[in-house]
């Protein structure tokens, strides 16, 4: 993807642009903000214009084409091997920062997650940053920028990334992925601004997924303890989606709290539920409310930390129950 398809980020862009065109691009760049909101496009766009032939990242020559397929010879990645960056992947590719560029003349290294380097990792790559190689550039990616050393975010150049406001996000999925304002408006909440989520594998879950899951939570009651179970059995099953379910039914409940707080509809998520949440508004009181909010952050905090998932589910559902 070129700069100019990059939607969003337009002064992060002209930086960049600006210094390009002068030839002073920093050695190390920490493009930092939350996931999804298209730092790893940003990047991969200056990598590009760095290598294409025509100077300008044209997307069409064969150095362009290599960056898109990600095989290009001086295009280095470093990411995560599980949990942590370690020092053998740093110093694996500080060998090969300091060779020559196989093709034109530069170097251009992206550090995915960066904040996951572990202590050792940090202090090696250290180095790097203080004495790089001529024509090496460093692009550190991360989302929680604080977790990074910082005489690491001291060496670098730093460009903050924001989400994209909800309206202006539901605009552009409306027209790209062609569904109803409504929907893209869910769509634009439930995915935090994170264009990853929104144009991923999500959408089912947002749209179709999500009314019966609400559904579903909502038909439990007091004392029916197999519905309770059969639920959060259903839950503990799709581990890969907990996450955002949670955050389904968060944002169900929270929209409960504003209308009882006499909040304008334009801040709902669900908003496609109008009729469910004005008629459960009106029966849920705040102080309920409110327990079934810490329900599910209690859910959240255990399922972190590796707990029985089933029994963290099924204790939020009879907090929630029971609220």
């Amino acid at each position: 993807m070129t700069f100019d398809k990059i939607i969003h980020h337009q002064a992060q862009k002209d930086i960049l642009l600006r210094a390009l065109h002068h030839k002073r691009l920093a050695h190390a760049y920490l493009f930092e903000g939350p996931e999804g909101v298209g730092k790893k496009l940003m990047a991969l766009a200056l990598a590009r214009a760095l290598f294409c032939t025509e100077g300008q990242g044209c997307g069409e020559c064969a150095a362009c084409r290599k960056v898109d397929h990600q095989n290009h010879p001086d295009l280095h990645w470093l990411s995560p091997d599980g949990s942590q960056i370690k020092i053998d992947q740093v110093r694996k590719i500080q060998q090969e920062l300091s060779l020559r560029p196989l093709e034109g003349q530069h170097k251009v290294c992206l550090i995915d997650a960066a904040d996951t380097m572990n202590a050792a990792a940090a202090n090696a790559l250290l180095k790097t940053l203080e004495e790089p190689a001529a024509g090496t550039l460093l692009i550190l990616l991360s989302a929680r920028p604080e977790f990074l050393l910082d005489t690491i975010r001291s060496r670098c150049q730093r460009l903050r990334f924001n989400r994209l406001p909800r309206r202006q996000m539901a605009e552009i999925l409306e027209h790209r992925l062609e569904v109803t304002e409504q929907e893209a408006l869910v769509m634009a909440a439930l995915s935090d601004g994170s264009f990853k989520k929104a144009f991923g594998d999500r959408r089912e879950l947002y749209l179709d997924q999500r009314k019966k899951l609400i559904n579903a939570l909502l038909a439990l009651s007091d004392g029916a303890i197999l519905p309770l179970m059969n639920l959060a059995e259903q839950l503990e099953k799709d581990k890969e989606n907990l996450e955002d379910i949670l955050d389904i039914f968060q944002s169900f409940y929270r929209d409960l709290l504003l209308l009882g707080q006499g909040r304008p509809e334009a801040e709902l998520v669900n908003i496609d539920l109008r009729e469910t949440l004005f008629q459960r508004a009106r029966r849920e009181p705040p102080d309920a409310l409110l327990r079934k909010l810490e329900a599910i952050d209690d859910a959240r905090f255990h399922l972190e930390r590796n707990v029985n998932r089933q029994l963290a589910l099924e204790s939020m559902l009879l907090q929630i129950v029971a609220a």
